[in-house]
């Protein structure tokens, strides 16, 4: 019977997964492994330190369902770890694969480089249990294929990332290939005995609801259920709102869609609408404090019915074992249109737009209550808009999207610097599902980052990997004078918000980027509209970067500041 390297069965699934690269940074104890990336017809990335590729594997995992990260055992995984950390708050699949000591090596407890030097090499894999939904250590070539499909059904199961561990002894390991002629494929569970007692009151509230209202969280995108959803929304034409985590999802230019739903922070009329809705189906819900804005977005138990991955709650009645994919097939398929209702009144509320460059010409200063509603306007299908944590990622929930489109906002890790990494595995999903032709056609996107000045500082380095993958991706560097986000929660004048003031448009040259960067900063109106009418900015290729001058204590309009001096005291 015919066999593989352990490792070439590993990435062989990983492929068969959809993967195209692998992120990571090269150390002693994975080099073996990485001589095998390219031969299995995988791309390796390369990144600039652990964190950023663990980052940047999330953002390429949220676009393609799946990412991959590779490290070196110990000082590697834990330089890793905040960023797997932050997949696993916010489902993203991420297959994080560590090359470790030999076997021998560790039976003999040999004290060797990247440890304590005691003799103990199991400290790292327990500290990654607490952030993975699986672990496995492949030690036996006979059993290693089973140990591996199992943990990438887990990943692929709960969106969640794993940790997989190849001692250095393993990777030429031969393993049988039999496996891998047979797809790694998620069994449905069967429905349970109350499923139909849970569909029948499902339609019951729906068929009574003379005001309802629907409400889409970030975790529909791992439940698979988008485009159930979206056919269940243009079929009842309910309204519908979404959380900053279910933002671009399901297409926002639909007359029903209302955008983020802000709780007590929202307009009268719309808090008015939703507190008077007689029913509220909530699909994924990811309910932390900052995705329901203080917990404000949250509607009452006696109106609410919530669908996650295999429960449904209505109020505080759960009904486990009840897969979300298997009851919204059977809504739509024995919903009866004739028998929805809906007050319509929801048309006159207001519904996010955007400005022209008319409604703010002239040399006063860019102010981000204008700013975000502009460059909207500048978006085009098959989008994917970052909006770092900080003002920006604040900004971007005002912006209304084309179709197709994707956003990458605060949800609730708010690990400042993510998104900047993020963005290049997102650009580089992107681009290979453009090349696959499996990107609703489209081949034009782009990947577009809102980021703060003290964010960028974080992990500016990762630049480099998008200029030297070629990436389309064009940066705005909000420059507020540091941590403007931490001013409006506390310390406004505190020097512990300041940071150092750098160069960034010359970020670009220092990182490997030559003249045909495209760079420009605005400080005022007429300046910025002289560079967004710029045809190099949008449909130029590569990195692109504009700086963007706003005061230290600006932010974007609405009842933001009060709302963020509110969660210093929580």
């Amino acid at each position: 019977m015919s066999s593989v390297t352990l490792v070439e069965y590993l990435f062989t699934r990983l492929r068969q997964l959809g993967v195209r690269s692998l992120h990571g940074v090269p150390g002693d104890f994975n080099l073996r492994l990485l001589d095998y990336v390219e031969p299995t017809g995988l791309r390796w990335v390369g990144n600039a330190n652990e964190l950023n590729a663990g980052y940047a594997a999330d953002g390429y995992a949220r676009i393609k369902g799946v990412g991959a990260l590779i490290t070196t055992f110990g000082v590697g995984e834990l330089s890793a770890i905040n960023a797997v950390a932050g997949a696993f708050a916010e489902r993203a699949a991420v297959v994080h694969i560590v090359g470790t000591p030999s076997r021998e090596t560790q039976d003999q407890r040999q004290l060797v480089h990247h440890t304590f030097n005691d003799g103990e090499y199991r400290r790292f894999a327990q500290m990654a249990s607490h952030v993975t939904v699986a672990q496995t250590r492949l030690w036996d070539p006979q059993t290693s294929p089973a140990q591996i499909d199992e943990v990438l059904q887990q990943c692929l199961r709960h969106s969640r990332p794993v940790y997989i561990e190849i001692p250095v002894d393993m990777v030429d390991q031969p393993v049988l290939v039999e496996r891998l002629g047979r797809p790694l494929r998620l069994s449905q569970l069967p429905p349970v005995s109350c499923s139909n007692v849970v569909l029948a009151r499902i339609f019951k509230r729906m068929y009574s609801a003379k005001r309802p209202v629907i409400v889409v969280d970030g975790e529909s995108r791992p439940m698979g259920i988008l485009e159930q959803l979206q056919r269940f929304i243009t079929t009842t034409q309910w309204p519908f709102w979404t959380t900053a985590y279910g933002k671009g999802l399901l297409d926002e230019t639909t007359s029903n869609c209302h955008g983020v739903y802000r709780g007590r922070f929202d307009s009268p009329e719309v808090q008015a609408y939703v507190n008077g809705a007689d029913l509220v189906l909530y699909f994924g819900p990811h309910l932390s404090s900052s995705n329901t804005i203080s917990c404000s977005a949250i509607p009452k138990d006696e109106v609410a019915i919530y669908i996650s991955d295999t429960e449904v709650r209505f109020g505080q009645e759960v009904f486990r074992d009840v897969p979300a994919q298997h009851l919204l097939s059977h809504i739509l398929e024995g919903l009866d249109v004739q028998k929805v209702g809906s007050d319509n009144a929801h048309q006159r509320l207001p519904r996010l737009s955007s400005l022209t460059l008319s409604d703010v010409a002239g040399p006063s200063p860019i102010t981000q209550d204008r700013l975000w509603r502009l460059l909207a306007g500048y978006l085009r299908p098959g989008d994917i808009v970052l909006g770092e944590t900080g003002t920006a990622g604040y900004g971007v929930r005002e912006m209304a999207l084309p179709c197709h489109s994707r956003v990458f906002t605060p949800v609730t890790w708010l690990s400042i610097g993510y998104m900047l990494p993020a963005s290049q595995g997102a650009a580089l999903a992107q681009r290979e599902l453009m090349m696959a032709d499996e990107y609703q056609g489209i081949r034009d996107a782009r990947t577009i980052l809102f980021i703060g000045d003290g964010s960028f500082q974080m992990t500016a380095q990762e630049l480099g990997t998008i200029i030297r993958l070629g990436l389309n991706v064009v940066v705005f560097v909000i420059n507020n004078d540091g941590y403007t986000i931490e001013r409006c929660i506390h310390g406004r004048q505190q020097a512990y918000n300041d940071i150092t003031s750098w160069r960034y448009l010359q970020a670009p040259q220092f990182l490997g980027g030559g003249d045909e960067v495209y760079t420009a900063s605005a400080r005022d109106w007429d300046e910025l509209g002289g560079i967004l009418t710029t045809d190099q900015l949008w449909n130029g290729c590569g990195l692109r970067m504009v700086e963007i001058v706003c005061d230290r204590e600006d932010a974007p309009s609405g009842p933001l500041v009060e709302y963020l001096q509110r969660q210093n005291s929580v």
